[in-house]
């Protein structure tokens, strides 16, 4: 999907850094905060074949505690700091089936990709931002968080849902001292990771993919707008939430899920 493209350089001047940022929802992130004008750094394990030009990788297993300070020093080493902040890592990597088939150590995966990552990166350039006096801080969560599948998400639900949490206070705290924090939570994006995860259940329940993308969309109370979102609009609301015309907006959490999510 392609956009009409702003021709004003927003982010002019402003240092990104956007985790996960090599597929999917991360890197339509990366891509649009670059047409905007900001230097964009992707972090992911490793990296791939091609990365978009302008854009700058560095490798990290966030997953891994001991990766966050070489990631956070390398950062402050080419760029001095960050002035935007897309906690944008997370994975439903739990198995399907309910609370039997989670170990100590399938909880412990899910936590550290979709929560305690972000938490230590918030850590790690928080102190920057506010001795800058500003600085912006998104958290990609999901509508898991707030819909839980207790066969298909569960562990990944908790996490997410732990992460909107977190996400409200610490917007509440650093407020007034000019960084704004908010969460994003995206519906069901057409992405590799989506496909994946679809084939997977699909070939558990002995159905084709078509079938169990009908069957999902139902479970989550269907689309209004009948059928999944492009990286790219998910993308577009990351770009204006991060640029000055959100100047007023933190601690929300937008949904940006095609009206899919049932409650007022």
């Amino acid at each position: 999907m392609q956009f009409k493209q702003e021709t004003g350089l927003v982010l002019e001047g402003k240092i990104a850094l956007v985790t996960g940022g090599t597929k999917g929802i991360g890197k339509a992130i990366a891509q649009r905060l670059r047409i905007s004008g900001a230097t964009v750094v992707v972090t992911a394990r490793r990296k791939p074949e091609e990365t978009d030009e302008g854009v700058h990788f560095i490798a990290a297993d966030l997953s891994d505690v001991v990766a966050v300070d070489p990631l956070v020093t390398s950062v402050k080493e080419q760029f001095g700091g960050l002035d935007i902040l897309i906690n944008n890592l997370g994975a439903n990597t739990a198995p399907a089936g309910g609370f039997s088939a989670l170990s100590d150590k399938d909880w412990d995966n899910v936590l550290q990709v979709n929560l305690l990552a972000a938490v230590r990166l918030d850590r790690a350039f928080l102190p920057g931002m506010i001795e800058a006096g500003g600085g912006v801080i998104i958290h990609v969560s999901s509508t898991s968080g707030m819909f839980p599948l207790w066969d298909t998400t569960m562990a990944y639900s908790a996490a997410k849902a732990a992460l909107n949490a977190y996400s409200k206070s610490l917007a509440t705290e650093v407020a007034p001292k000019g960084v704004r924090v908010v969460t994003v939570s995206p519906g069901l994006n057409k992405t590799g990771a989506m496909s994946s995860f679809l084939e997977g259940l699909a070939t558990s329940a002995g159905i084709s993919t078509e079938e169990m993308t009908q069957n999902l969309l139902q479970r989550v109370g269907g689309v209004p707008l009948g059928r999944m979102a492009d990286p790219a609009e998910t993308a577009e609301v990351v770009n204006f939430l991060v640029s000055p015309a959100a100047s007023y907006l933190t601690g929300t959490n937008v949904a940006v899920d095609g009206g899919n999510f049932p409650v007022v």
